[in-house]
């Protein structure tokens, strides 16, 4: 298989097709969850999307072969594990999203490899290479750009811009986690086992404040589940999962920088968001960025 060599990775044909598939399906996501909680609690959203998707990632198991068993002793680090990439995450962001523009929100929970960058040299003594740099200099200045229009906006919205960046950095350092984990077990197990904790998790909070919200979902809301279910839990999460593990966290993180950017642009088709001279001097940031990291050094056949 052909392989292109960057500065620090060789990335196969497979992780570019992940990439891509991932970029599209997280990216078209961020306008569909906008209108899903339009009218719906948020949480309890959440919670069916996951509840749902959960039989479609067993299914996938069970047709790849892939084993369901995690030793016992391995728990706790599984939990960390669900706590920093998944359980904040999704609680923080779903939030987010009710209170703000899905592309706002979307930019906002994609400063994830910036905080990525800095946790990596704070608490792992990552080094960072010049192009590794430009990459996070570059991805910092698209989110500003993005950001100008909104500041008057995001001002009066703190516990929303909070929530967003609080699932961002949480993210980060679960990214960072992951890419070093020495659990022995498939990431395709760890992706279902992580995601089951977390619709429990989801559960509990919509119980514990959305109770006295639930109601039938509408056909949007319909939707956006089912969109969530099987894209975004059946398929992404795994992808998501199985990058972190085999790229580097500078590579993973940064690779997926055009998702707000997709974002931006089809909420502001769909929900009508307005867009700016900033949003399209961003794209071309979050292309330097990916390169940055993703661009080969030198082509290599393997």
């Amino acid at each position: 298989m052909a392989r292109m060599q960057t500065s620090n990775h060789a990335l196969s044909r497979q992780q570019l097709i992940l990439l891509v598939l991932l970029t599209l399906v997280w990216g078209l996501n961020w306008p569909v969850m906008k209108m899903s909680v339009a009218d719906y609690p948020p949480l309890t959203f959440r919670s069916l999307s996951i509840w749902l998707g959960v039989p479609v990632l067993w299914l996938a198991l069970v047709v790849m072969k892939v084993p369901f068993r995690l030793p016992r002793k391995h728990w706790p680090e599984l939990v960390w594990l669900a706590a920093t990439n998944m359980f904040i995450w999704h609680g923080c962001i779903i939030l987010a999203i009710k209170a703000l523009s899905s592309g706002r929100a979307a930019i906002l929970g994609y400063t994830m490899p910036i905080f990525s960058a800095v946790i990596g040299v704070l608490l792992f003594q990552a080094v960072l290479s010049r192009r590794g740099w430009l990459g996070v200099s570059a991805a910092a200045m698209g989110v500003a750009l993005l950001l100008w229009h909104e500041l008057s906006n995001l001002a009066g919205k703190p516990a929303g811009v909070a929530l967003a960046l609080v699932a961002a950095a949480t993210w980060a350092l679960g990214t960072q986690l992951l890419r070093r984990t020495q659990l022995p077990v498939p990431t395709l197990t760890l992706s279902f086992w992580m995601t089951v904790l977390t619709a429990f998790v989801m559960t509990a909070l919509a119980t514990g404040f959305e109770q006295s919200q639930w109601r039938m979902p509408g056909a949007a809301t319909w939707f956006g589940i089912g969109y969530n279910a099987v894209l975004v839990f059946g398929f992404a999460h795994a992808a998501w999962f199985f990058l972190a593990r085999s790229l580097p966290p500078l590579a993973s993180t940064l690779s997926v920088m055009l998702i707000p950017v997709l974002g931006v642009a089809t909420g502001a088709l769909w929900l009508g968001e307005v867009l700016h001279w900033q949003d399209f001097a961003a794209v071309a940031l979050m292309v330097v960025a990916i390169a940055s990291v993703l661009w080969p050094s030198k082509a290599k056949a393997a």
